[in-house]
């Protein structure tokens, strides 16, 4: 009788120890991954959010910071012998990258719109909580209004002071509901400059003596517009 038993917990034996590897391999991937898309002059940074299931199965989501877009959901995602694919169909993309043997790089290429472009990620680095420092007299939600002509768009500025220094981020309601950060924000006297590389803008404006109304152009892909902003509450 344990001649018996011995012989059919054999061939379950061998199963298990093929499936080791394979979970192994998916389990080593999981994690967050970030790279930077150069697309049309805009630099955009993604964030990819791997999980492995007990099973083995991968999962993922990604962050398009740059187009204030949290949580795309990845429809596919699939390893094998090194080779990563994911299938975006909410923004009818896709990505094939290979993993390097430490797992610590990802290089590959994304693919929209019959367009092809490379797309290299790295282990995405822990990034240290903000400290907010003292308000300034310009922080706060600052809003205008657009003229592109065929358009008139909304836009936000919210602007916060950190130990850092200032931070910004804008929305445009129109287009989306998502607030994309700025990659810089400067100040000398009544003179603000945000610049928000990602979608290839910036706004330099002149901050009136009683700080209610920012003053100046808004530029974007070379175009550039007047636009004045004026505090709101949040």
């Amino acid at each position: 009788m344990n001649t018996t038993m011995n012989r059919k917990l054999i061939p379950l034996a061998l199963v298990v120890l093929a499936l080791t590897p394979i979970s192994r391999a998916q389990s080593q991937i999981a994690g967050d991954w970030q790279g930077t898309l150069s697309a049309g002059g805009a630099q955009l940074r993604l964030v990819l959010h791997v999980t492995a299931a007990k099973d083995g199965s991968l999962s993922s989501t990604l962050d398009s910071l740059d187009q204030g877009a949290p949580g795309i959901p990845v429809a596919s995602t699939t390893l094998k012998d090194s080779k990563l694919s994911l299938v975006v169909d909410a923004v009818k993309g896709s990505y094939e990258g290979t993993v390097n043997k430490d797992a610590a790089e990802i290089d590959g290429t994304w693919t929209q719109s019959g367009q092809s472009l490379e797309l290299n990620f790295k282990r995405a680095a822990v990034q240290p909580p903000v400290k907010l420092a003292a308000p300034t007299e310009i922080d706060g939600t600052w809003l205008g209004t657009l003229d592109a002509g065929s358009a008139k768009l909304h836009i936000f500025f919210k602007i916060v002071n950190t130990e850092s220094g200032l931070t910004a981020s804008l929305q445009s309601p129109d287009q989306s509901p998502g607030w994309v950060p700025a990659t810089a924000v400067t100040r000398i006297g009544s003179s603000l400059t945000i610049a928000i590389k990602g979608i290839g803008a910036m706004f330099e404006g002149k901050i009136s003596p009683d700080r209610r109304f920012i003053s100046g152009t808004f530029t974007q892909m070379g175009k550039a517009f007047p636009l004045e902003i004026e505090r709101v509450k949040d």
